[in-house]
């Protein structure tokens, strides 16, 4: 599916994302801080092993993208949103949110994100509340397993 948003194209899809500009988008909002060039697989591997996702494209170059774990009948997250400085502002993340949302409009939706994003969130009309999480990256960090 291709979509037309204020000149930008977004396609739905986790096959074929380009696993060295999902790592630019991520190092960009400083979720990673480099690595191994043998990992960049992971970037597309992370969209393969998705429900659902969307990238945002302006022309050639990918400048957005949500993905989604969802179990298709009762809930979904949102593992990553991301869209590229010069394209905030316009509208685009809550037009992914939007997206997203329409594929299961019955479910409980929960995004996996920071408290920086509750407030985005709950413009999107997510509810805040308190929840509870692992982080697996957190432990490997400090055992020397990741960067």
């Amino acid at each position: 599916m291709y979509q037309y948003f204020q000149g930008l194209t977004i396609r739905e899809g986790t096959k074929g994302v380009p696993a060295k500009r999902v790592k630019q988008l991520f190092e960009e909002v400083g979720w990673l801080r480099g690595g191994p060039s043998w990992q960049e697989e992971k970037f597309s591997l992370i969209f393969e092993n998705s429900t659902w996702a969307f990238t945002v494209w302006d022309q050639e170059e990918m400048v957005g993208m949500v993905r989604v774990v969802s179990d298709q009948i009762m809930m979904a997250t949102i593992m990553d949103l991301v869209v590229s400085e010069p394209y905030r502002g316009k509208g685009l993340a809550h037009k992914l949110i939007s997206l997203c949302m329409e594929k299961l409009p019955h479910g409980d939706w929960f995004a996996h994100t920071s408290d920086e994003n509750f407030s985005f969130y709950e413009s999107c009309g997510f509810q805040v509340e308190e929840n509870c999480s692992f982080y697996g990256y957190r432990k490997a960090r400090e055992e020397g397993h990741r960067i």
